[in-house]
């Protein structure tokens, strides 16, 4: 294992990839530091530290604790992200947009621009509606920000907004020339960033005695135990045997071998997760801006991250973007039609539409279970948080999105060892470390 990282290393083309990836994060943890103009930001930090597990410091952690920090960076890639299910809905729904992802390439072009086209729009609303925010906020008697005229609120709005589209892109640079995917590891170096200082909280209060040492250590073997089992399910797999049919052409035989489909339990990864929190945290957020309307005062409450509706639409909508992006990741027909291509099949299943049906079937039965696992993982920690008061919030969905996304930065670097004939990190034997 430790020779497959110093093949990392050695290999220009990796190397060059991998510090891409760290410089591009460094670049975000720099960011993540320049305030917003105007903005008293210890006032700020105040306030969100009084507001506990509330919509708002769920929103803080998922942006790396820059909304507290009133950064230029506040409000995160949550705008991409919110812009990326709506155009995925409107994919499935909308004859002209099923119709660019029928077009290749070029539809794909298309509609990423249209995805970033409506990033701006869903920015500029956040960052106008957290301005009105900044604006009305008081912490005692000391207002966050001291100085509020127009153009105050206006420098803030076209900060935030550019820290958005900057952010959006490092994330597009990560995932071309990088490893891994680019939205996923900010979200999760945001994540990360916070950790140090929650430790820290923690390690205090079992000082002072407000937690005991009993509570740590079932806290410590519940948070191990949920690591093994993210990690178990998101490694599963369902293996469908394939058989190809022997060939001959000229005096050679092609085929006639056996083999299998690998069909993971949680196809989708971490991306339901962050869909669905994004979808959850728009309408509260937004109505936290407004804070003392009583309408927002209503719908923050009632989406509080405690809250039973809050949890019971945070559980069905990781349920149904799992399905959502398996369909979009897993197509079926596509599927049996290569098979059929290359003269293979599964036994006892006709090619053709038989074998597209039987996938499509086995891949339903497989996310169900997967994604309701990992619902559940992700609403039981925050629920035990909230009951026994933890001075953070770092529930199931942090554990899910940090596992989910180191696992699939490992399998793309692992992927890389093995296209220059490299072992990769979890094989068995002596790793030989040579081309050839």
């Amino acid at each position: 294992m430790f020779e497959s990282f110093g093949n990392l290393w050695r290999i220009a083309d990796i190397r060059k990839r991998i510090l891409i990836t760290l410089g591009m994060l460094a670049v975000f943890r720099f960011g993540s530091h320049i305030p917003v103009p105007g903005v008293d930001t210890a006032v700020l930090s105040t306030y969100f530290a009084q507001m506990g597990g509330s919509v708002l410091g769920l929103f803080d952690m998922f942006v790396g604790g820059n909304l507290s920090r009133a950064t230029v960076f506040a409000l995160g890639i949550m705008p991409y992200i919110s812009s990326s299910i709506i155009l995925q809905i409107l994919g499935a729904s909308i004859p002209f947009y099923q119709k660019l992802a029928k077009e290749g390439e070029e539809g794909r072009r298309k509609m990423t621009q249209h995805t970033r086209y409506l990033t701006v729009l869903i920015g500029t609303i956040q960052a106008s509606a957290l301005a009105i925010f900044l604006q009305n906020l008081t912490v005692g008697n000391t207002p966050v920000l001291p100085f509020s005229g127009f153009l105050v609120k206006f420098s803030i709005i076209v900060t935030m907004v550019a820290g958005t589209i900057f952010l959006m892109w490092l994330g597009e640079l990560i995932t071309e020339n990088g490893i891994g995917n680019g939205i996923s590891l900010i979200i999760m170096m945001g994540i990360l960033a916070r950790i140090p200082q929650q430790m820290i909280q923690f390690w205090r209060m079992l000082h002072s005695g407000a937690l005991s040492w009993t509570f740590a250590f079932i806290f410590a073997v519940f948070a191990v135990l949920i690591v093994a089992a993210v990690v178990l399910i998101t490694q599963g797999q369902r293996r469908i045997p394939i058989q190809y049919a022997k060939r001959v052409k000229g005096r050679k035989v092609y085929g006639g071998q056996s083999t299998h489909l690998p069909l993971n339990v949680n196809a989708a990864g971490v991306i339901p997760i962050i869909f669905a929190q994004s979808a959850l945290m728009f309408l509260p957020s937004f109505a936290g801006f407004f804070k003392g309307k009583m309408w927002a005062d209503w719908i923050v409450n009632i989406f509080s991250p405690s809250s039973f509706l809050y949890n019971s639409l945070y559980v069905v909508l990781i349920v149904v973007f799992a399905y959502v992006y398996t369909a979009i990741v897993i197509n079926p027909q596509e599927l049996a039609g290569n098979l059929r291509k290359y003269g293979g099949f599964i036994p006892g299943i006709r090619p053709g539409r038989q074998t597209a049906d039987y996938v499509d079937k086995v891949i339903s039965r497989i996310t169900l279970p997967g994604a309701t696992f990992f619902a559940f993982i992700a609403v039981l920690p925050s629920i035990l948080m909230v009951k026994f008061n933890l001075p953070f919030y770092f529930g199931g969905t942090s554990i899910i999105i940090i596992v989910g996304v180191a696992l699939d930065t490992v399998r793309q670097l692992e992927s890389q060892l093995l296209m220059r004939h490299y072992e990769g990190f979890m094989k068995k034997g002596r790793i030989r470390g040579r081309r050839r």
